[in-house]
Protein backbone atom coordinates (compact mmCIF):
# COMPACT_ATOMS: atom_id res chain seq x y z
CA UNK A 1 0.00 0.00 0.00
CA UNK A 2 1.14 3.54 -0.65
CA UNK A 3 2.87 4.91 2.40
CA UNK A 4 2.01 8.48 1.46
CA UNK A 5 -1.54 7.68 0.39
CA UNK A 6 -2.59 5.76 3.50
CA UNK A 7 -1.59 8.52 5.94
CA UNK A 8 -4.65 10.50 7.08
CA UNK A 9 -4.71 14.29 6.69
CA UNK A 10 -5.51 16.12 9.93
CA UNK A 11 -8.05 18.91 9.40
CA UNK A 12 -7.17 21.92 11.59
CA UNK A 13 -9.81 24.16 13.16
CA UNK A 14 -11.27 26.81 10.86
CA UNK A 15 -10.90 24.61 7.76
CA UNK A 16 -13.98 23.28 5.99
CA UNK A 17 -13.81 20.62 3.29
CA UNK A 18 -16.58 19.99 0.77
CA UNK A 19 -16.52 16.80 -1.33
CA UNK A 20 -19.02 16.99 -4.19
CA UNK A 21 -20.53 14.11 -6.18
CA UNK A 22 -18.48 14.93 -9.30
CA UNK A 23 -15.19 14.37 -7.36
CA UNK A 24 -14.43 18.05 -6.74
CA UNK A 25 -12.80 18.66 -3.36
CA UNK A 26 -12.99 22.25 -2.10
CA UNK A 27 -10.92 23.34 0.90
CA UNK A 28 -11.78 26.63 2.66
CA UNK A 29 -9.60 28.15 5.35
CA UNK A 30 -8.60 31.45 6.93
CA UNK A 31 -6.26 32.36 4.04
CA UNK A 32 -8.54 31.44 1.13
CA UNK A 33 -10.15 28.67 -0.88
CA UNK A 34 -8.68 25.98 -3.16
CA UNK A 35 -10.31 23.22 -5.18
CA UNK A 36 -9.03 20.08 -6.90
CA UNK A 37 -10.78 17.58 -9.15
CA UNK A 38 -10.05 13.99 -8.09
CA UNK A 39 -9.88 10.98 -10.44
CA UNK A 40 -13.07 8.89 -10.43
CA UNK A 41 -11.29 5.76 -9.16
CA UNK A 42 -9.96 7.42 -6.00
CA UNK A 43 -12.37 8.01 -3.11
CA UNK A 44 -11.99 10.79 -0.56
CA UNK A 45 -13.86 10.66 2.76
CA UNK A 46 -13.96 12.79 5.88
CA UNK A 47 -14.06 11.01 9.27
CA UNK A 48 -13.33 12.19 12.82
CA UNK A 49 -11.60 15.44 11.79
CA UNK A 50 -9.41 13.64 9.27
CA UNK A 51 -9.40 13.34 5.50
CA UNK A 52 -8.86 9.81 4.15
CA UNK A 53 -7.88 8.90 0.59
CA UNK A 54 -8.44 5.33 -0.62
CA UNK A 55 -8.06 3.35 -3.85
CA UNK A 56 -10.06 0.43 -5.28
CA UNK A 57 -7.19 -1.94 -6.22
CA UNK A 58 -3.43 -2.41 -6.25
CA UNK A 59 -2.97 -1.54 -9.93
CA UNK A 60 0.10 0.52 -10.63
CA UNK A 61 -2.05 3.44 -11.85
CA UNK A 62 -4.20 3.38 -8.70
CA UNK A 63 -1.13 3.29 -6.46
CA UNK A 64 0.33 6.31 -8.23
CA UNK A 65 -2.91 8.30 -8.06
CA UNK A 66 -3.42 7.37 -4.40
CA UNK A 67 -0.21 9.03 -3.25
CA UNK A 68 -0.58 11.92 -5.70
CA UNK A 69 -4.04 13.01 -4.58
CA UNK A 70 -3.22 12.59 -0.90
CA UNK A 71 -0.19 14.88 -1.35
CA UNK A 72 -2.23 17.45 -3.34
CA UNK A 73 -4.97 17.52 -0.68
CA UNK A 74 -2.40 17.86 2.13
CA UNK A 75 -0.79 20.80 0.28
CA UNK A 76 -4.22 22.43 -0.10
CA UNK A 77 -5.01 22.08 3.62
CA UNK A 78 -1.61 23.46 4.61
CA UNK A 79 -1.90 26.28 2.05
CA UNK A 80 -5.24 27.61 3.31
CA UNK A 81 -4.04 27.54 6.94
CA UNK A 82 -0.36 28.61 6.78
CA UNK A 83 0.38 29.50 3.15
CA UNK A 84 3.62 29.00 1.24
CA UNK A 85 6.58 31.31 0.76
CA UNK A 86 9.54 31.20 -1.64
CA UNK A 87 12.57 33.51 -1.64
CA UNK A 88 14.90 34.00 -4.60
CA UNK A 89 18.01 36.13 -4.82
CA UNK A 90 19.60 37.78 -7.84
CA UNK A 91 23.38 37.24 -7.88
CA UNK A 92 25.27 39.43 -10.32
CA UNK A 93 26.51 42.97 -10.86
CA UNK A 94 23.65 45.25 -11.85
CA UNK A 95 20.92 42.65 -11.32
CA UNK A 96 17.79 44.31 -9.93
CA UNK A 97 14.18 43.45 -9.14
CA UNK A 98 11.32 45.88 -8.56
CA UNK A 99 7.58 45.38 -8.39
CA UNK A 100 4.47 47.49 -8.93
CA UNK A 101 1.57 45.51 -7.51
CA UNK A 102 1.77 42.08 -9.20
CA UNK A 103 4.05 43.21 -12.02
CA UNK A 104 7.68 42.18 -11.52
CA UNK A 105 10.40 44.10 -13.40
CA UNK A 106 13.74 42.25 -13.61
CA UNK A 107 17.12 43.50 -14.84
CA UNK A 108 19.25 40.39 -15.39
CA UNK A 109 22.24 41.57 -17.42
CA UNK A 110 20.50 41.42 -20.79
CA UNK A 111 19.97 44.40 -23.09
CA UNK A 112 16.30 44.51 -22.04
CA UNK A 113 14.17 44.29 -18.90
CA UNK A 114 11.93 41.33 -18.16
CA UNK A 115 8.47 42.51 -17.17
CA UNK A 116 6.68 39.59 -15.61
CA UNK A 117 2.93 39.74 -14.86
CA UNK A 118 2.25 37.43 -11.90
CA UNK A 119 -1.08 35.66 -11.28
CA UNK A 120 -3.41 37.41 -8.84
CA UNK A 121 -3.13 34.48 -6.39
CA UNK A 122 0.56 35.30 -5.75
CA UNK A 123 1.76 38.20 -3.59
CA UNK A 124 5.22 39.49 -4.48
CA UNK A 125 7.64 41.73 -2.56
CA UNK A 126 11.15 42.75 -3.55
CA UNK A 127 13.98 43.97 -1.33
CA UNK A 128 17.26 45.60 -2.24
CA UNK A 129 19.53 46.31 0.72
CA UNK A 130 22.96 47.83 0.28
CA UNK A 131 25.70 45.19 0.34
CA UNK A 132 23.25 42.31 -0.18
CA UNK A 133 21.80 40.67 -3.27
CA UNK A 134 18.30 41.79 -4.32
CA UNK A 135 15.64 39.29 -3.25
CA UNK A 136 12.20 38.37 -4.57
CA UNK A 137 9.70 37.01 -2.04
CA UNK A 138 6.69 35.16 -3.43
CA UNK A 139 3.75 34.14 -1.19
CA UNK A 140 0.64 32.13 -2.06
CA UNK A 141 -1.77 29.51 -0.77
CA UNK A 142 -1.36 27.38 -3.93
CA UNK A 143 1.91 25.41 -3.74
CA UNK A 144 1.73 24.20 -7.36
CA UNK A 145 1.27 27.69 -8.79
CA UNK A 146 3.95 29.17 -6.54
CA UNK A 147 6.51 26.56 -7.61
CA UNK A 148 5.67 27.02 -11.27
CA UNK A 149 6.08 30.81 -11.13
CA UNK A 150 9.32 30.55 -9.11
CA UNK A 151 10.72 28.08 -11.67
CA UNK A 152 9.77 30.42 -14.53
CA UNK A 153 11.55 33.37 -12.86
CA UNK A 154 14.64 31.20 -12.24
CA UNK A 155 14.67 30.04 -15.88
CA UNK A 156 15.05 33.64 -17.09
CA UNK A 157 18.68 33.53 -15.89
CA UNK A 158 19.59 30.21 -14.29
CA UNK A 159 22.73 30.29 -12.10
CA UNK A 160 25.87 29.45 -14.05
CA UNK A 161 28.46 27.11 -12.47
CA UNK A 162 31.59 29.29 -12.71
CA UNK A 163 30.73 32.55 -10.95
CA UNK A 164 27.29 31.61 -9.63
CA UNK A 165 25.57 34.54 -11.37
CA UNK A 166 21.84 34.29 -11.97
CA UNK A 167 18.54 33.84 -10.13
CA UNK A 168 18.78 31.27 -7.34
CA UNK A 169 16.68 30.20 -4.39
CA UNK A 170 17.82 31.47 -0.99
CA UNK A 171 19.85 28.71 0.66
CA UNK A 172 20.35 26.78 -2.60
CA UNK A 173 23.77 25.16 -2.87
CA UNK A 174 25.24 25.44 -6.36
CA UNK A 175 27.80 23.03 -7.72
CA UNK A 176 30.71 25.27 -8.67
CA UNK A 177 33.37 24.49 -11.29
CA UNK A 178 37.04 25.47 -11.03
CA UNK A 179 37.44 27.19 -14.41
CA UNK A 180 40.64 27.36 -16.40
CA UNK A 181 43.83 26.58 -14.53
CA UNK A 182 47.09 28.44 -15.16
CA UNK A 183 49.46 26.84 -17.66
CA UNK A 184 52.42 24.89 -16.24
CA UNK A 185 55.87 26.31 -16.98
Amino acid sequence: MSRVGKAPIAIPGGVTINISNDNLVTVKGPKGELSQRIDGDITVSQQDGQLLVSRPSDQKRHKALHGLYRALLFNMVKGVTEGYKTEQELVGVGYRATNQGNTLDLVLGYSHHYVFELPKEIKVTTTAEKGKNPTIILESIDKQLLGQVAAKIRSLRAPEPYKGKGVKFVGEELRRKAGKSASKK
